[in-house]
């Protein structure tokens, strides 16, 4: 039966419910209303399968489920999960409440919790579980699988081991597959990889995002200033930031920079995030309708050419955008820095100029054939290759500068080269249309 159909139904097979995927069980509780949602949740955990599915879930949905339970039942579902998911959950609530619950676990587990919501959420410590496996150095490797095969289930991955000194401090990294092939008696640090990559607690989770793109592991650890071992980061964890970064990413190029607009939000929601930047804009394009002002009597003597100006002014902006993509997706994943710049630069004006001449042409010739006016064809032609090649150069230069700035490219570059990108456009067009006048009236 489909997810989505058992979400609509009030009554759910429990026993057929818990031998479905966690990830299943989470999207049938987003689904449910609230109340139905919660007293799921409820029957899940008199089950003891609540843990894993409130894992898979989005924070604060997670969070106003776990909310609605009684602080015990509420604390003993969070023993059970795994470190980070249940701190990612423990951050979206109330201060008081997240004090209530760690009260009622045991302080081995509420100290962990406790130091994990110290670090900033959008760190590699914000991310880490302290769910890893460090074996001593001076183990051989029968005793190394040993101490794996004992500690697995409190391990989030077992996928690599950490060899740490008696201060704990990251010596190297062991995967299984160097571990099970070793002879029994032979040492870890024979084994082991001592230029292990490890992420600093502080490095920002775009930048771990980066280094897990780079070197394709599973799992990374988490160090401090010292290379004393703290935890570690995995690969699911990971592709959440890559996948919030893409959602915010886009909002951000669509002009929602004030959180997350989900389809089904109320209207008064989503009117209260877009409206902000929607009336700035209109004060950023105060300037284009300034421009036009100024050509009015030129206007009025051949009224045809306005019959151009949107298509000139909404070519510029498809121009503009697709090198701000170019720009902000390599800004993004790393492929190009300010270095980058002037080959970037040099690059998209040819582009521009090429992909202007192609344009100029064709807009010259429709121009020609429907007006029957060859400078008229002219001037559109040339205004259209001149604010290709402007957009395009504006576009792919635009982000570097707004980075520059401290600012997000994603947030500033796409209003602002649009609107660049209408005034070189309309400002070209239109002063070419008063020079060739007499030609065209």
């Amino acid at each position: 039966m489909p997810i989505m159909a058992d979400a609509n139904a009030r009554s759910l097979d429990i026993a057929e419910l818990i031998r479905r995927h966690p990830a299943e069980i989470a999207e049938i509780l987003a689904a449910l209303r609230e109340e139905e949602a919660v007293e799921l949740l409820r029957r899940l955990y008199r089950r003891r399968a609540a843990a894993e599915p409130l894992g898979e879930m989005e924070p604060d949905e997670a969070a106003r489920l776990l909310a609605e339970l009684n602080r015990e039942d509420a604390a003993h579902i969070l023993s059970h999960m795994e470190p980070d998911d249940a701190v990612d959950l423990l951050a979206e609530l109330p201060p008081n409440m997240v004090q209530d619950i760690l009260s009622r676990l045991e302080a081995r587990e509420a100290k962990e919790l406790g130091e994990l919501l110290a670090y900033p959420p959008d760190t590699a410590g914000g991310l880490m579980s302290t769910e890893v496996v460090a074996l001593a150095e001076e183990m051989t490797a029968e005793e190394a699988i040993q101490e794996l095969r004992a500690r697995a289930e409190e391990a989030e991955t077992v996928y690599y081991a950490y060899v740490v000194d008696d201060r704990g401090t990251l010596l190297g990294v062991l995967s299984l597959r160097d571990l099970v092939l070793a002879r029994p008696d032979t040492p870890l640090r024979a084994i082991m990889k001592s230029d292990a990559v490890a992420l600093p607690v502080t490095m920002d989770k775009e930048e771990v995002a980066h280094v897990f793109d780079k070197y394709n592991f599973l799992a990374l650890p988490v160090v401090d200033e010292g290379r004393k071992l703290l935890g570690i980061v995995t690969i699911d964890d990971v592709i959440d930031v890559i996948r919030e970064e893409a959602t915010e990413d886009a909002l951000r190029l669509g002009g929602i920079p004030a959180g997350e607009d989900h389809p089904l939000d109320p209207p008064q929601s989503s009117v209260r995030k877009r409206l902000p930047w929607l009336m700035g804009l209109v004060v950023l394009n105060m300037s284009v309708a300034g421009l036009i002002s100024q050509f009015e009597a030129t206007i009025a003597q051949i009224a045809f050419v306005a019959s151009l100006m949107p298509l000139i002014a909404d070519m510029s902006g498809n121009a503009a955008a697709q090198a701000l993509a170019v720009a902000i997706r390599g800004i993004a994943v790393g492929a190009v820095d300010w270095r980058n710049l002037p080959w970037l630069m040099w690059k998209e004006l040819r582009v521009g100029i090429f992909a202007g001449l192609a344009l100029g042409v064709e807009i010259g010739l429709i121009a020609t054939l429907v007006w029957g006016r060859p400078w008229f064809g002219v001037v559109a032609g040339i205004a259209l290759c001149g604010t290709t090649a402007a957009a395009c150069l504006t576009g792919a230069t635009l982000p570097f500068l707004v980075r520059r700035f401290g600012l997000d490219p994603a947030m500033i570059s796409g209003p602002v080269a649009t609107t660049i990108g209408d005034l070189i456009g309309m400002g070209l067009f239109l002063g070419l249309a008063r020079a060739f006048l007499p030609h065209m009236a």
